[in-house]
């Protein structure tokens, strides 16, 4: 069964610092998500070495500014709005998932987006309103239980916040897939 073990960061350097072990740990950039408030605009975010993005643009410009070097490692960066939070940036599985659910999210906002990517709906309401208030959540997305104990292991090393697991809606795209992950919504 596909589960995702989430956690929150502080800031943007702390999220860095857990992403870098993930990766350092042997977590595939695949499974690992970034979901961060955009509040400091996109512009701020907006050219990433990796992209020919021009400035200002609302691409997967917003991970290289606020992950540093990793950002190259993260797939699917990018960004997206759901309605009632304002724009919001995104990288790995996550993306594809609440791109879809952004959508129809209406109402829900970010809180109906998670729980309809699997997260249990006090979960989503807490996490919604540290997103809001600065914080970054993380995701691990593994299908084997000794990973999502190294994940949790790596969250709790780094005190995280909010640490939790759930079933997941699905995340990943088919490699065979013609709707690939880096494209922004």
């Amino acid at each position: 069964m596909s589960q995702a073990v989430f956690c929150i960061a502080d800031n943007r350097q702390h999220a860095a610092t857990i992403v870098r072990d993930l990766q350092t740990s042997g977590f595939s950039a695949d499974d690992v998500s970034v979901l961060l408030s955009d509040a400091e605009s996109t512009r701020e975010f907006a050219t990433e070495a990796n992209t020919k993005a021009p400035e200002g643009a609302a691409t997967g410009a917003g991970v290289g500014g606020v992950l540093g070097g990793i950002a190259g490692w993260l797939v699917g960066a990018g960004t997206l709005a759901i309605p009632g939070v304002g724009p919001l940036i995104a990288a790995g599985p996550i993306m594809a998932a609440l791109g879809g659910a952004a959508v129809g999210a209406g109402a829900g906002g970010l809180t109906g987006a998670l729980a309809g990517y699997g997260v249990p709906e006090y979960e989503a309401k807490r996490y919604e309103g540290r997103i809001s208030d600065g914080g970054i959540l993380i995701s691990v997305h593994t299908e084997d239980g000794d990973e999502r104990k190294r994940a949790r292991e790596i969250f709790e090393r780094h005190d995280a916040e909010g640490i939790s697991s759930a079933s997941e809606a699905s995340a990943k795209v088919p490699a065979d897939s013609s709707h690939r992950r880096t494209s922004v919504l």
